[in-house]
């Protein structure tokens, strides 16, 4: 986990009772010569002309926008507030980190619930009366009443392709050549290190290595520890997990295939054919070339060397 520091000058949707909604930040970047964590107004002599006209009140929202610079110290710290979150997140998307560098467990915890409209994020309480006065700009769309927003709203990264902009969360961290499709999804602290195709789900702390394949409703879930943390969940690269297949925090070596139907635990019974034993599936956690399959012969699952890597997923890839 790295140490070092960041900071980044952004803008800050703060509602009229204080509460932060939002912070973006269009240009996060790694800083060693942080001292302290924590965020200041800025002045109009601190902030380019195209982030000063952002500088306003949005009196039918019942925000104000404000300019900010936020410095983190140390990246293997908790976040201190909203805007420190907001930080190691856009870090995350912008790729100038991946999963797992930086502290992330109490991230969630520091974000405040937001209804997410077309015209910018707002309080849900009262939203009716806020409704009432927006809609002299336009028709309202909400997307959502969530503490976490989409990707897209803050971050494009290059080179990849996302179906649906509602199933991409801001943390996700996706590597260039990946396709999210319709039906996956990709929470914070998570994603690709190389050229995936996502057509499952991720939650958080779960990263892929280049050429790993999610199928149709396949999942990838890190569990939890004692205290409620997600403990991190890798899978290898060249990896195929198939259509209603999954892993729930067992760590999958490269050129592994987990087949249809067939979700793996640390405590799903294993038979491993070749040698005559069962084992429990914590205990191939991290191997490399595995099949996991079912065997008519056989009441558990089976395992067995994988057959050569998953084909190639190329920078561009397609459906």
């Amino acid at each position: 986990m790295l140490t070092q520091g960041a900071s980044a000058i952004g803008i800050a949707n703060i509602a009229m009772d204080g509460t932060v909604l939002d912070t973006w930040y269009p240009a996060p970047r790694l800083d060693e010569a942080v001292a302290d964590s924590g965020t200041v107004r800025l002045g109009a002599q601190d902030v380019t002309p195209q982030l000063l006209r952002q500088v306003l009140l949005d009196e039918d929202r019942r925000v104000e926008q404000v300019a900010v610079r936020t410095r983190i110290a140390d990246l293997s710290a908790p976040p201190v507030d909203a805007h420190d979150a907001y930080l190691r997140l856009h870090l995350l998307s912008h790729r100038v980190v991946a999963p797992f560098d930086l502290a992330m467990d109490e991230v969630f915890d520091m974000l405040n619930t937001v209804a997410w409209t077309n015209k910018g994020p707002c309080l849900p309480t009262g939203f009716e009366n806020v409704r009432t006065h927006l809609r002299t700009r336009g028709l309202i769309h909400v997307y959502a009443i969530d503490r976490m927003p989409r990707m897209v709203d803050y971050v494009l990264p290059d080179h990849v392709r996302i179906a649906e902009a509602e199933r991409v969360r801001l943390g996700a961290y996706l590597a260039p050549g990946t396709s999210v499709l319709r039906e996956g999804f990709v929470s914070l602290n998570s994603g690709s290190l190389g050229p995936c195709k996502i057509e499952g789900r991720l939650s958080s702390s779960v990263t892929l290595g280049a050429g790993t394949k999610i199928g149709l409703a396949g999942i990838v879930t890190a569990r939890h520890d004692e205290r409620g943390r997600r403990i991190p969940l890798r899978i290898g690269e060249r990896c195929h997990i198939a259509i209603c297949a999954g892993t729930i925090g067992v760590d999958l070596g490269d050129d592994c295939v987990v087949e249809q139907n067939i979700i793996i635990d640390p405590a799903t019974p294993v038979d491993i054919v070749e040698e005559g034993r069962r084992v429990s599936a914590w205990e191939l956690a991290g191997r490399d070339r595995m099949r996991f399959y079912r065997d008519p012969d056989h009441p558990a699952v089976c395992m067995r060397p994988a057959e050569g890597p998953a084909p190639r997923i190329d920078a561009e890839p397609i459906d």
